[in-house]
């Protein structure tokens, strides 16, 4: 019999972190909180652009969308937020959406699966991606549990199980 696999990606749905960004803009707009303080969020190519007329109010933008994303399914850890900075008469923060695994979580899961995974399970890095293989569909859900169980900097999506 053929080996069974899947891939361990992570990828943040556009759709959905476009939804969030303007859940979090109507929100600024019609709280009583944020009239009047230039609070906005708005996309600058591929990064987020938030804005406010001073430190608090900013992380408090961050705030709003962050719950925005959390109510979309869309897990903070991959958002990438910066620290506020001045800018002129406003406040600042850039946010980006990570995709993709990095080489450097990409090696620790391999590790991980190396270690604590059965020992039909292989490994191997595919660019932004973790392909994980096995003769043994059990041994691939037990990996896949290991892998929920465990903290990890980036959120891990489990795709063509097959």
């Amino acid at each position: 019999m053929a080996d069974s696999s899947f891939d361990i990606v992570s990828k943040v749905d556009k759709m959905e972190a476009d939804n969030a960004v303007n859940q979090a803009r109507k929100e600024l707009d019609s709280r009583y909180d944020f009239k009047g303080v230039g609070a906005s969020v708005e996309w600058s190519g591929d990064q987020l652009l938030l804005k406010a007329n001073s430190e608090e109010r900013v992380k408090a933008v961050l705030d709003v969308l962050e719950s925005k994303l959390i109510k979309r399914g869309i897990s903070l850890k991959s958002l990438d937020a910066g620290e506020p900075f001045a800018s002129g008469k406003e406040y600042r923060i850039e946010a980006k959406l990570k995709n993709g695994i990095d080489q450097e979580n990409a090696k620790k899961i391999n590790k991980l699966i190396r270690d604590e995974a059965p020992k039909s399970v292989k490994s191997q890095i595919q660019g932004d991606e973790v392909r994980v293989s096995s003769k043994s569909r059990d041994d691939l859900q037990a990996t896949i549990a290991l892998l929920k169980g465990k903290d990890l900097d980036v959120d891990l999506q489990f795709v063509n199980f097959r």
